[in-house]
């Protein structure tokens, strides 16, 4: 007698995208409470909210992942639509910046780049920082893929330094052009500058964020291949978006006239 297989389609469902999805909602009514209606103690408890919902999902997500069996379900399918989304957003940011640099070039170059223009080398350095954790979180995935999960932590530490290194010197280099008066409403170029650089800054704190999160779980790295893959896709997203950031709000912002 002839059996027939019989696939049911399986259809992962989690709990955890809820708080994680709120997260921008939150953060949003937190600016519009902090900066637009100047409810600085309500803006920052709804900050701390997003922030207890960030931890608390993600969390979560990497516990549920990790306590399956196989490594299943659409999690890098998840995060090529979630880069997707990302692309959207720094799209409408660098639209709105070269429009601006376009209907006011030439205020732009006279007023509004700061004396002694933007610091280029640093700019180079940054780069090949970030080029450089590319490579090792690749690294950290091939080390996975030949379950060598020593090799794995400490590729993923490596890129977490240097990820933590182009913060810190990204944020020296904000505190320096802040004292020189260029600041995010000191004029269009500021605010653009600021916005730029700030979101893709905003997206490297998230990318370490993801990778303490699998040191951490590295104890049940082996044979669940997709998370490094999802965050390595991530980190190599912030990677290319750094050269479209740079080259933006450096080269275009601070040289020429249009």
């Amino acid at each position: 007698m002839a059996h027939e297989e019989t696939h049911v389609a399986h259809h992962e469902t989690s709990p955890w995208g809820l708080p994680v999805g709120l997260v921008p909602l939150v953060l949003s009514l937190a600016a519009v409470a902090y900066f637009g209606w100047g409810w600085s103690l309500v803006g920052l408890i709804l900050a701390g909210v997003a922030l207890v919902l960030l931890v608390i999902g993600v969390i979560g997500w990497a516990n549920e992942h990790f306590s399956k069996e196989p490594d299943q379900g659409l999690g890098f399918q998840g995060i090529v639509w979630f880069v997707f989304a990302e692309v959207v957003i720094f799209g409408s940011i660098f639209a709105g910046f070269w429009m601006a640099r376009v209907t006011h070039a030439t205020e732009w170059v006279t007023k509004w780049i700061p004396e002694g223009g933007m610091n280029l080398p640093l700019v180079g350095l940054l780069t090949l920082i970030l080029w450089a954790s590319s490579f090792t979180i690749w690294k950290a995935e091939k080390a996975l893929e030949h379950n060598d999960l020593g090799g794995y932590r400490m590729w993923l530490i490596a890129t977490m330094v240097l990820g933590t290194l182009f913060i810190a010197l990204h944020a020296w280099e904000w505190m320096h052009l802040w004292e020189k008066g260029f600041t995010i409403s000191s004029n269009m170029y500021g605010t653009g500058f600021y916005m730029l650089t700030g979101v893709h800054a905003s997206h490297v704190i998230v990318g370490i964020g993801m990778q303490l999160v699998l040191l951490l779980t590295s104890g049940k790295a082996l044979g669940k291949i997709t998370p490094i893959k999802a965050a390595s896709f991530y980190w190599h997203f912030v990677d290319l978006a750094w050269l479209l950031v740079a080259g933006t709000a450096y080269i275009v912002g601070s040289y020429g006239t249009f």
